[in-house]
């Protein structure tokens, strides 16, 4: 069984969400770096961030990435990464482009390897010394990928995405996704949820010794279904679910 990262827990700040998804959700470099502060005192260990277009759109232009990172980390003193999901920029190349472009460097960068070009835009990221998380989301193809890459061993750290948003089903999901992944090269894996599937996900997470990450990118409620105010307060509850 896998049990590596066992003392991690990241918050994902805001993923792909947008101002229509409530006031709590951070967007701008200085609600993020606020947000991260609270999240961070509240017991989380490392950071996960979309930076923004100004039209609110997640962004990998080296703009709207050096604009976090430079905020956030005047915040709090833990790793920081940042999303490089396809919707961002769905041309591979382009998106590979931005990466040798970036001005200001984050931590980590995810990596969803069932997107055309992963492999093209961890390299980039590994070239210029930023840790890759192998984003392998249930439903995809990107365990099997994953497990066939020349990089794999090379990545920080694997991230597995259980999609099914189902609270009776997702950690069922999750057990299947990680006997998909078996071995991952030997790399520490970090297993989350979304939506309805976060907090079943997030406690046979907790059970098996592995990284765990919550935030508004995964879900908006409380395990009791009551809103998260912040992002802060969906750390406190993962630290006593």
């Amino acid at each position: 069984m896998l049990r590596h990262g066992a003392t991690l827990l990241q918050v994902c700040l805001n993923g792909a969400r947008t101002a229509s998804d409530g006031a709590a959700v951070p967007l701008s470099p200085a609600a993020l770096a606020e947000s991260a502060a609270g999240a961070v005192a509240a017991g989380a260990r490392d950071v996960h961030v979309h930076p923004k277009s100004p039209c609110g759109k997640d962004s990998v232009a080296p703009g709207a990435v050096a604009a976090v990172l430079v905020a956030i980390r005047a915040a709090v003193p833990v790793p920081v990464g940042v999303t490089t999901g396809a919707w961002a920029e769905p041309d591979p190349a382009a998106r590979a482009a931005r990466v040798r472009e970036w001005t200001v460097l984050p931590d980590h960068a995810s990596v969803n390897w069932h997107e055309p070009g992963a492999e093209d835009v961890a390299r980039a990221l590994l070239e210029r010394g930023v840790g890759v998380e192998a984003g392998l989301w249930s439903g995809t193809d990107g365990p099997e990928r994953f497990a066939a890459s020349p990089l794999g061993p090379q990545v920080l750290r694997v991230l597995a995405e259980v999609t099914d948003h189902d609270p009776a089903t997702a950690a069922d999901s999750a057990r299947a996704l990680l006997d998909r992944i078996g071995p991952a090269h030997g790399r520490p894996v970090l297993l989350h949820g979304e939506e309805g599937g976060t907090w079943p996900v997030l406690a046979l997470a907790g059970r098996l010794g592995l990284g765990r990450r919550v935030g508004f990118e995964d879900t908006l409620v409380l395990p009791d279904g009551g809103p998260g105010v912040s992002n802060a307060a969906l750390v406190s509850a993962a630290l006593n679910w």
